[in-house]
């Protein structure tokens, strides 16, 4: 299956990603064959509030990309839906147009409630588009605000998409915007107060401005007529030539690294925990009191860890 999918059989490769995304029993040694056969592609995140016109700009994107023969894998993430789980919003109805290219390739995933809006699995269906030859991955997030910054986790450059009725919303933000995008897009540009958006974007870019490091630019679009999109296209090439030699960025992925092995530590040793006949009793049996309210779930923990 593994070998027919990264060849190019979408069939075979969509029921590879569902077996990823559900976490099967042999998810971990697939994730060990296709770490070691990704390719380099380019991940791009795009985040903002809802409402922004990401899906759009993705669109016009993913466009751009296919006109010079390279292939796109979009990773859409969705808000849950509370009783199944899955995605509700369905990206692939706003990008109607990619439906049959062979050469896009689109996968909405639910975000269950995770931090960020990330489900646990975008960052192994990203490495599962790398390895199937996808030149281009563009992730977009629900858009749920500051915590977003864990697109930054896994993008290579990071876009913020805003809209000029964003404005009192951005200056009450506890996160810092500057820090999150690598490029900042305002959207609907054709509304009033866009000037003025981009006028504060600008300042508030120039205020966090350091010696020799990237300046995020401020570009102006309008998603429904496909204004600024290849200019925002220019922008991201220009941002890959730049973290390909910024010495701030690669010690950056070091660091992403050492946080991204942590977190596959810690999902392994959960799945083997709950997959354990005898622990999976126990955990039961401990669970059971401290959602009673007959346990306290500190102590509940302790007791549970003398089983490992």
């Amino acid at each position: 299956m593994l070998k027919n999918a990264l060849k190019g059989d979408i069939r075979t490769f969509s029921r590879l990603i569902t077996q990823i995304e559900s976490r099967s029993p042999n998810a971990l040694k697939l994730m060990t064959e296709i770490y070691d056969a990704r390719k380099g592609a380019v991940i791009i995140g795009i985040t903002g509030p809802p409402g922004a016109g990401k899906s759009t700009i993705v669109d016009h994107l993913a466009a751009l990309i296919r006109k010079e023969g390279k292939r796109v894998g979009i990773v859409a993430i969705d808000p849950s839906s509370p009783f199944t789980g899955g995605a509700v919003l369905g990206d692939r109805i706003r990008m109607q147009r990619h439906a049959t290219d062979p050469g896009v390739f689109i996968r909405s995933l639910g975000s269950r409630g995770s931090h960020g809006g990330l489900s646990c699995a975008t960052r192994d269906i990203t490495y599962c588009l790398d390895a199937a030859g996808f030149d281009w991955i563009i992730i977009e997030t629900v858009g749920v605000g500051q915590t977003e910054l864990d697109i930054m986790e896994l993008a290579d450059t990071t876009i913020v998409i805003l809209v000029p009725e964003a404005g009192d919303t951005i200056q009450t933000m506890k996160a810092g915007l500057t820090e999150i995008a690598d490029i900042f897009v305002v959207n609907k540009a054709d509304r009033a107060g866009a000037d003025q958006m981009v006028q504060w974007l600008v300042a508030s870019v120039e205020l966090g401005e350091k010696e020799n490091a990237w300046k995020a630019p401020v570009i102006m679009t309008k998603a429904l007529t496909g204004d600024g999109i290849t200019k925002l296209y220019e922008s991201i090439n220009n941002h890959q030539d730049f973290v390909s030699t910024d010495k701030r960025h690669l010690k950056r992925q070091k660091e992403i690294r050492t946080a991204e092995f942590l977190d596959m530590c810690r999902e392994a040793m959960g799945q083997k925990i709950i997959e354990s006949a005898k622990n999976k009793k126990a955990l039961a049996k401990i669970v059971s009191k401290v959602v009673g309210g007959r346990e306290n779930p500190y102590r509940g923990v302790s007791k549970f860890l003398k089983y490992l």
